[in-house]
């Protein structure tokens, strides 16, 4: 494998301290806070899975993304430059590293590739709230539920999935196209010039709206009962294992560490910025976004009556419509919503399509425009192909490859590059050097608790 380009005084990066960090709250909001949070925070009791999970968040906070941000800024460059950076420290050979590597490329090209799909229905219902089309579905939901799945349909397999794409099927591949297009005409402006201006406005933007969502949702009568069950407290609760075990698999997807988006993004990062704060910044403003979620959603399902068992897809294409169509003011609503969705979506998806491309630049030394073009049809042609297998797709690569991918990324810093190394490069920029708590608690806390995070998902089928 060739080695990665170390000409980093032409290498692209951030601007500012908040262009990097809203950047990396981005990457980390996405579905897991829209679909999946308010719905283990209404299925596990409230507060007796929020304590846990702001515990964890805290922990992987701490741990986790200093440690990849750390990583990639060292290194200066992606997951296949920087564990063979990590790997050539320790033993002198970096061709191990760099090969190991590839491992967590391959899985934030996985997720991009279904988060592909994801973000073209994303972008049908965002048009359709806008023009209304949604609205005028009513609350009927066999109509709402035949309309989304005549977006995306579901097949046995990958071949008969396949198959829907030549017989002309597949429901949603003009959205998909428009979808990726946006997506790699951002990164084709580069790191400054593309993710981190559009995540300048994409995020202010959704936090506002989001909050608007939150106070008119407040004030409509049945909301009282979604706020009563989210600050439910069951110690009894506590005592369940798997209350446990989706906590910590909720905020390790959450604040998106799979040993690739946060390295990339650590390594377009100012040698004076300081990684602890920014981590600390992202932690925050990711839960924050969470909490904005459940706060829209749960007591939204409330006031129409709503399932608040049903999560995934279901509950945002098919239930959240319902609702939203049968409230005062549903259409404004919903408009604002998917447009809070689609900015969610458009900015997590430029973070995992980030680190094959810039793996093409390192690598095979790429210009950036080739290197994200490539990138880009490759996931179109794969995306347009699984468009009926998207949630197993989905749950193969999150269970299984990011997961790992973190494990990897935590031992390369944390066990196999050299202490003195690991400590240069997280306090690099520190206004006040990081204590001695640190490099234990990543060894002997965070790299065994993503292991638990493989295994854990393996046999639950699932945790983020």
């Amino acid at each position: 494998m060739a080695a990665p380009d170390k000409t980093l005084e032409t290498r692209d990066g951030f601007k500012s301290k908040w262009g990097f960090i809203l950047a990396c709250i981005g990457s980390a909001v996405g579905m897991g806070n829209i679909w999946r949070f308010p719905i283990m925070v209404s299925t596990y009791g409230g507060m007796t899975f929020l304590l846990p999970y702001f515990l964890f968040v805290v922990l992987i906070g701490m741990s986790g993304v200093m440690e990849e941000f750390a990583l990639g800024r060292a290194a200066g460059a992606g997951p296949i430059g920087a564990f063979g950076y990590a790997t050539e420290d320790r033993t002198g050979k970096k061709k191990v590293g760099e090969a190991i590597g590839l491992l967590p490329v391959l899985g934030s090209m996985g997720l991009a590739i279904g988060y592909t799909v994801v973000l073209s229905w994303i972008f049908k219902y965002a048009f359709d709230s806008i023009t209304g089309s949604m609205y005028a579905m009513g609350t009927d939901m066999a109509t709402i539920g035949g309309a989304f799945g005549a977006i995306a349909p579901e097949n046995a397999n990958l071949i008969e999935s396949v198959k829907t794409v030549f017989s002309g099927e597949a429901g949603n591949t003009l959205w998909l196209v428009i979808g990726l297009v946006v997506s790699i005409v951002i990164m084709a402006l580069g790191v400054s010039g593309g993710i981190e201006k559009a995540n300048k406005i994409m995020m202010p933007v959704l936090f506002g709206l989001f909050l608007i969502l939150a106070v008119y949702i407040a004030t409509l009568p049945g909301a009282s009962e979604g706020y009563k069950y989210i600050l439910t407290l069951n110690p009894a609760g506590l005592l369940n294992p798997n209350v446990w075990i989706f906590a910590f698999g909720q905020a390790f997807f959450s604040l998106s560490v799979a040993g690739n988006g946060s390295v990339i993004y650590g390594s377009y990062l100012p040698k004076n910025e300081d990684i602890g704060s920014s981590a600390r910044n992202v932690a925050i403003f990711d839960t924050l976004a969470a909490l904005l979620a459940a706060f829209v959603i749960i007591p939204a399902m409330a006031v129409g009556g709503g399932d608040l068992t049903k999560g995934g897809p279901g509950l945002m294409f098919v239930w959240l419509v319902n609702v939203f169509n049968g409230m005062p003011g549903g259409r404004i609503v919903g408009a604002i919503f998917f447009i809070c969705v689609l900015f969610a979506g458009v900015s997590s998806i430029i973070n995992l399509y980030e680190a094959p491309a810039a793996t093409l630049q390192e690598v095979f030394h790429f210009k950036r425009l080739p290197a994200v073009l490539t990138i880009g049809v490759i996931g179109a042609i794969i995306a347009v192909c699984i468009q009926g297998i998207t949630s197993p797709w989905m749950d193969a690569v999150s269970i299984y490859i990011c997961p790992l991918g973190a494990a990897l990324a935590g031992v390369m810093f944390f066990w196999v590059l050299t202490k003195e190394k690991a400590l240069a490069a997280i306090n690099e920029g520190a206004k006040k050097p990081i204590g001695k708590w640190f490099l234990p608690l990543g060894k002997f806390v965070y790299v065994p608790l993503c292991i638990v995070a493989l295994v854990a998902g393996a046999a639950l089928g699932g945790i983020g």
